[in-house]
């Protein structure tokens, strides 16, 4: 696929690690396909597994991760406390990749799919929207911010309001602040840019 070599031709830091891993998932007959902005690996329109890399690693990530064994204890939650489902297998260098041990994990990956064992998310969030006293005293001046942050889902509302929150030092606060309110005057949600690619 065309959007994959370019995604790895970008990353020449990790073009042989990238490289390596894409030929050994493409081994196993899945879809390659291109979402959030990286390569993912489907079969029968489920996620299996996507590729990515980073400054100082490249990464498979396990859509349902949490689903496998893991009995080489090589997976970690990227997102603690934000995924139960999600796990990522880290390499540093093409030294530390076993192409056959990836095989059999993307296998049971595939295995687990097939026979509908997967992490079903939590229910929704139904605790109340706390805003930040920072982010309300410009929302109370500001008619056309408060109209637009008005008009963003709750889940939109509160990945905003968490995040200057988050933040602990209130120079942070504000710098997140006035990053944000561009974005909602133009109604962006903070994450966006990761969820429609």
């Amino acid at each position: 696929m065309k959007e994959v070599e370019v995604y790895i031709h970008k990353k020449q830091h990790w073009k042989s690690e990238l490289e390596l891993l894409r030929e050994t998932i493409l081994g196993l007959q899945l879809d390659e396909t291109i979402k959030w902005g990286a390569p993912v690996y489907v079969h029968k329109n489920k996620n299996i597994v996507g590729l990515t890399a980073f400054k100082n690693y490249v990464g498979l990530w396990f859509f349902q991760g949490g689903t496998l064994k893991d009995n080489q204890k090589v997976l970690v939650n990227a997102q603690e406390g934000k995924t139960n489902a999600m796990r990522q297998w880290r390499f540093s260098s093409i030294d530390e990749i076993d192409t056959k041990l990836v095989i059999a994990y993307v296998k049971e990956a595939i295995a687990n799919q097939e026979s509908e064992n997967s992490i079903k998310p939590k229910e929704k969030n139904t605790k109340p929207l706390v805003i930040h006293k920072l982010f309300k005293q410009e929302l109370d001046n500001n008619n056309e911010l408060l109209k637009q942050f008005e008009g963003f889902n709750l889940t939109k509302k509160r990945e905003f309001t968490e995040y200057i929150s988050e933040a602990k030092r209130e120079e942070t606060q504000l710098k997140r602040l006035q990053k944000i309110i561009p974005m909602i005057l133009i109604g962006i949600g903070l994450y966006d840019k990761y969820k429609n690619c």
